[in-house]
Order: C-alpha cells, then sequence, then structure tokens
C-alpha cells in the first residue's frame, strides 16, 4: 500500500492562509467580550468605590463630631474643641498633599523612560545628595509608609 504523499510546504500555506482570518476573528470576538465584561467591572468598580468614599466620609465626620462633643462635655470650650479637630484635619491633609506630591515624579514613568530612550542622558544629582545619584526614585526603594 503506498502511503499519501505529504502536503508541499505550499499548500500547508494555503491552508494557513484561508484560516488566518477565523482565527483572527475568533481572537478579535474573545477579546470584545473580555472588554465588555472589563468595562462592567470597572463600572461596579467605580460605583462601589464612590459609595465607600461617601461612607467613610462620613464615618470621618460622626468620629469628629464625637470627639468634639466628648471634649465639650469634658469642660473644653466649644469653639477650641472645634479648633483642635480642625488643626488635626488641616495637618493630616497637608501630609496627604506633600505625599502625593513627592509621588507625582512616578507618573511619568522614569525607568521605563530611560529605557527607551537611545542615548539616556545620565541621571543628574540630587540637590543635597552625596556620592553617586540613585537610577531609583526614592519612593521605589521602599514600602510606601501610610
Amino acid at each position: 500500500m503506498a502511503e499519501p504523499a505529504a502536503p508541499s510546504l505550499l499548500d500547508t500555506v494555503r491552508e494557513l492562509w484561508q484560516e488566518l482570518p477565523g482565527l483572527l476573528n475568533d481572537r478579535i470576538e474573545l477579546l470584545s467580550l473580555e472588554l465588555q465584561r472589563a468595562g462592567a467591572a470597572l463600572l461596579q468598580l467605580l460605583v462601589l468605590t464612590v459609595a465607600a468614599a461617601i461612607l467613610g466620609v462620613t464615618a470621618w465626620l460622626v468620629l469628629w463630631g464625637a470627639i468634639v462633643m466628648a471634649l465639650v462635655a469634658a469642660g473644653v470650650q466649644a469653639a477650641l474643641a472645634l479648633a483642635a479637630a480642625l488643626l488635626v484635619n488641616v495637618a493630616a491633609a497637608a501630609w496627604a498633599v506633600a505625599r502625593a506630591r513627592r509621588l507625582l515624579p512616578l507618573l511619568r514613568l522614569p525607568v521605563t523612560h530611560r529605557h527607551l530612550l537611545i542615548s539616556p542622558a545620565p541621571p543628574t544629582p540630587r540637590p543635597g545628595s552625596a556620592g553617586a545619584p540613585s537610577d531609583e526614585h526614592p519612593d521605589l526603594r521602599r514600602p510606601a509608609a501610610l
């Protein structure tokens, strides 16, 4: 018995070329379905984040209201108790803004940008730093402290 002849390279390429649109359509349809599911999940995440933020702010206000009421009940003047609460909150907000400003340079993706340059410029030393400049942003070397 004679064995069937193996398909030629040209026949294999033709078959592959004919199957290619179907393979691409399947991949595109899968991507489309995944993007729809991801969009729905993103919307749910956004709604849940807004709800959590509203509930968190409400809890924060109730907490500080209770602290002010406790201070007033302990004999502290209401204006002084409110001023203390305001001072603590303004200090916390100032810390959060300062921390956010320190993180802003990371949004520029400095390490990726440096690796994508054809001839990267040498890193410049930071003011007040001794020795060779570091390749990393200080917040990349250590975990973020809250």
